[in-house]
């Protein structure tokens, strides 16, 4: 797992619903403090719950001058669609191929749900440089970070 006062491994993926638009956090980095949440997958109950209270406190993270990105194994499509359903006001980024996940330290298998290489549910905020000043990773992939903890760590990035 990546952790505190690492530099966070860049990467390039798709994001927005789409195959042709290209995510790249080096394009982001600079802008103020960055929130990588990392998740399952899209649809399902705890990822769900995740990605709407991320919702709740957006403006709280905007606010403070930070852009939030969520990020799984999904197809871009997929969290497309589920972006639209949730009324989400942040971009997700899809990894499909499992290098931004690995690349993360948080490939998780869940052989009873058939899922492998999935992301586990993590939280990385980032400063301006790409340092991490927050890693959170959850011990069980229902877990969600602690979302007091998560803006106070924003708003000193």
């Amino acid at each position: 797992m990546v952790s505190e006062s690492d530099t966070a491994p860049t990467f390039t993926a798709t994001y927005n619903g789409s195959d042709h638009e290209t995510f790249d956090l080096e394009d982001h980095l600079g802008d103020g403090p960055v929130v990588l949440a990392f998740f399952p997958g899209a649809f399902t109950p705890p990822c769900s719950n995740e990605m709407v209270a991320l919702q709740d406190h957006l403006a709280d993270f905007e606010a403070a001058g930070a852009t939030l990105f969520g990020i799984s194994a999904d197809s871009s499509f997929s969290l497309g669609a589920f972006a639209e359903e949730y009324d989400l006001g942040f971009d997700l980024v899809s990894d499909m191929s499992g290098e931004v996940i690995e690349s993360y330290g948080l490939s998780i298998d869940i052989p009873d749900l058939g899922l492998y290489g999935i992301a586990n549910r993590a939280v990385y905020v980032l400063d301006d440089e790409g340092t991490v000043t927050l890693a959170w990773e959850a011990e069980d992939p229902t877990n969600e970070p602690d979302y007091e903890e998560l803006l106070a760590a924003v708003k000193s990035a």
